[in-house]
Order: C-alpha cells, then sequence, then structure tokens
C-alpha cells in the first residue's frame, strides 16, 4: 500500500511564507509524476504546479514567481515553497503521484489535503 501525506499547511499573513511537504510511504521503488493541486471553499480543484521526475516543473499562471515545487527522491518527498502569499491563495492543498511500489504501479494516488489560510 502507499500513501502520501500532506504537512505544513496553516494560517499565515498576505505576504508571509509556507512551505508544504508531500511524504510518500510504502514499498516504494520510485516517484514519478507528482503534482500540487489546491481546492478553495465553492470552487473547482485546480492544478498549482508540477514535478516530473528528471525536475522539470510546471506552475499555473497565478502562482508563477511566487511558489517552488521541488523533490526530495531519496527522502520521498515533495515540497511547495509559497511565498508572497495572498488571500486568494487560501484553500485546500493536496499531492497527488504517480508511483512504481514493489507490487504494483499506483496512478494518480492522492493526499489527504492540507489546510492554508492566508488572512489579515
Amino acid at each position: 500500500q502507499v500513501e502520501l501525506v500532506e504537512s505544513g499547511g496553516g494560517w499565515v499573513q498576505p505576504g508571509g511564507s509556507l512551505r508544504l511537504s508531500c511524504t510518500a510511504s510504502g514499498s516504494i521503488i520510485s516517484i514519478y509524476f507528482m503534482n500540487w493541486y489546491r481546492q478553495a471553499p465553492g470552487k473547482e480543484r485546480e492544478l498549482v504546479a508540477e514535478i516530473t521526475s528528471s525536475g522539470s516543473t510546471n506552475y499555473a499562471d497565478s502562482v508563477k514567481g511566487r511558489f517552488t515545487i521541488s523533490r526530495d527522491n531519496v527522502k520521498k518527498i515533495v515540497y511547495l515553497q509559497m511565498n508572497n502569499l495572498k488571500s486568494e491563495d487560501t484553500a485546500v492543498y493536496y499531492c497527488k503521484g504517480d508511483i512504481l511500489t514493489t507490487t504494483l504501479y499506483a496512478s494518480g494516488v492522492w493526499g489527504q489535503g492540507t489546510q492554508v489560510t492566508v488572512s489579515s
């Protein structure tokens, strides 16, 4: 069984920073494509950032220049560094990944989410 667990969410004032972590656990051989999504109240879930196994990244226009996705393949953690946060960044943040374990290739594994609240 493979599991993704997000952490690092919380409350921050506008202009502040947070770093989210997504930790993979299980009998993992490799972690491939990883994404961060977010869902604000009453809105659709949207893609925030993505990173390939080789480290190539892509970002939503709304977070370009403020958010950075990175990965530690040894620790099996994907990070989302969020700087200059705005109230519109308030949402539940989810990670999603494609993971190869010793028994199967698990595509589209979701974490449980972590709440990020940006307000003064």
